[in-house]
């Protein structure tokens, strides 16, 4: 019978973390373990273990055990990630929701996933992320090495008990439920997503099959860690291998080479539009100013073999392109011994990666099809409202992207059969903005579409069709800033007559996209 490995073979065995955070602790003590980047602190790995313990103590203390859902909101702050070590150590479900989605969708989702208690940093109102839940509530401010805040409001690191090993035995195994968090939003609600620890492990082999990290290495992640991809890019191997981690808050394009100068960064997460900034805003560093700096990953969407190829040329960094999804993990990515420009790499070690043609049959090589994935790696499944699970794991997964394998086994994605708007990194429902736009009492219809853009990959781009003549673009942009966050904001509204529908009435969101690009060529 197989595990919750299945059939896969894994090269470092699965070890809890209660185990791992021992053993660095014993090898190196006094290492750095994990940097923040915006307030300078820094802890050790023999700290990291005593705080680990200290923290479970504190929520046994609370009445929490192995698979209590613990929410934890806060921004991307060293305390974020003890509080994250705690929870796993005494066996409970770290659940890092983002801070970027809407205060009503936040209430909505938390009544949910139902947590047994919340932890919140001392800059987030919580009453207007959590609405009435019932769980109490606790405020954690600064974690220092000297006793960390002062602040009486200030709970968790205020007093932390000094916590017993021996009386915190549940560990976390494989199987048990590990992480639920939420996507960015491919539909115009985020859904929740459910994890266990096998799922996480094998994830971040993936990446260190990817990279070849080891202990030695030093990275640099900007991105929030309620994103899966943070999830299994960098913490997954800090923890496997016991390396040094540095966080900020978010990406920085002024300090960014300051900080791989400074601690000597060798591996740093990318993203297109941090990628783009580097190379359409350059500041005058090359590859002898960052000489540590061998590694540096994209995600979230295709680059150009351009793109790459110039980034290489400029900064004399390997650019290693990959491919995954909140609910499947990796899916794909090219290694550091095996790269194509173009691509995006290989299947993943623990993925089962199949392109099929519209009749559900697999393609041949140089055939374009759907991918679809399923493995061990996969997620649980999704979290409903009523508290049940919509199984994902032991399914095949259509990704709703379209790709190619070639002779050698690489994937190249071509395309995407949804509307999903891609800005950034962040995943952009055209449901969730039109919904917006229609409150505007003036907005008679509503569709936004992604365009290209140089730096972000795509754009949102609005169509509004207007109630009467008053509307103008300036209005429904105001209208816009009350509801949405930067990162979903429109950068253009365009008032038309009408919007282009199927017979069934449905809105083209095609010929909208088609039409604005081929007006920009007119007007280039």
């Amino acid at each position: 019978m197989a595990g919750p490995f299945g059939d896969h073979q894994l090269k470092i065995p699965y070890e809890p973390v209660a185990d791992l955070l021992a053993k660095y602790a014993k090898r190196d003590a006094g290492k750095t373990a994990i940097v923040d980047l915006e307030s300078g602190t820094a802890i050790t790995f023999g700290e990291l273990e005593r705080v680990a313990i200290d923290v479970a103590a504190y929520l046994k203390s609370k009445g929490l055990k192995k698979g209590s859902r613990v929410l934890v909101l806060s921004d991307e702050y060293i305390e974020k990630l003890l509080i994250w070590m705690g929870v796993w150590r005494i066996g409970a479900v770290m659940c890092p929701f983002n801070l970027e989605i809407n205060e009503k969708q936040m209430v909505n989702l938390t009544a949910a996933l139902k947590p047994e208690l919340i932890l919140y940093h001392k800059d987030i109102n919580v009453q207007a992320l959590v609405g009435d839940a019932p769980a109490p509530r606790v405020r954690f401010g600064a974690w220092s090495a000297n006793g960390g805040t002062k602040d009486p409001q200030d709970e968790l690191f205020v007093a932390l008990p000094r916590g017993d090993a021996a009386t915190l035995p549940e560990r976390n195994d494989a199987g048990d439920m590990a992480c639920i968090f939420c996507t960015s939003g491919t539909t115009a609600r985020p859904k929740i997503v459910i994890y266990n620890h096998a799922a996480y492990w094998m994830n971040g082999l993936d990446t260190l099959e990817f990279l070849g990290l080891t202990e030695d290495d030093r990275t640099l992640e900007y991105r929030s860690f309620g994103w899966n991809s943070a999830q299994v890019l960098t913490l997954l191997p800090f923890l496997q291998k016991g390396l040094t981690v540095h966080m900020a808050k978010r990406f920085s394009h002024s300090r960014f080479f300051e900080w791989v100068q400074k601690y000597g960064i060798t591996f740093s997460a990318g993203v297109p539009t941090v990628l783009n900034m580097l190379l359409n805003k350059p500041l005058g560093y090359t590859a002898k100013d960052i000489p540590t700096l061998r590694l540096m990953s994209c995600s979230t969407a295709p680059l150009t073999a351009q793109q790459w190829l110039q980034f290489e040329e400029m900064y004399g960094v390997t650019l290693l392109q990959m491919y995954g999804m909140s609910e499947t993990g990796w899916v794909c990515g090219n290694r550091h011994y095996a790269k194509k420009m173009g691509t995006v790499g290989l299947p993943a070690l623990h993925q089962e990666l199949v392109i099929t043609d519209a009749g559900g049959q697999e393609c041949p090589p140089e055939a374009e099809g759907e991918i679809t994935v399923g493995g061990p790696q996969m997620a649980i499944g999704y979290l409903l409202d009523d508290g049940s699970i919509d199984p994902v794991l032991g399914k095949r997964i259509k990704t709703g992207d379209l790709g190619i394998k070639d002779a050698e086994g690489f994937v190249r994605v071509t395309g995407r059969t949804k509307d999903l708007i891609i800005r950034g990194g962040v995943n952009i429902a055209p449901l969730e903005i039109d919904e917006i736009l229609l409150k505007h009492a003036g907005v008679a219809e509503a569709a936004a579409v992604g365009v290209p853009d140089k730096i972000y990959g795509e754009e949102v781009i609005c169509y509004v069709v207007p109630k009467d003549k008053a509307l103008t673009e300036a209005a429904v942009l105001e209208h816009s800033r009350k509801f949405l966050p930067p990162a979903k904001m429109p950068k253009q509204v365009l008032i038309v007559a009408d919007l282009p529908k199927s017979d069934r009435g449905k809105v083209l969101r095609d010929k909208l996209r088609e039409d604005w690009v081929a007006k920009q060529k007119v007007s280039a």
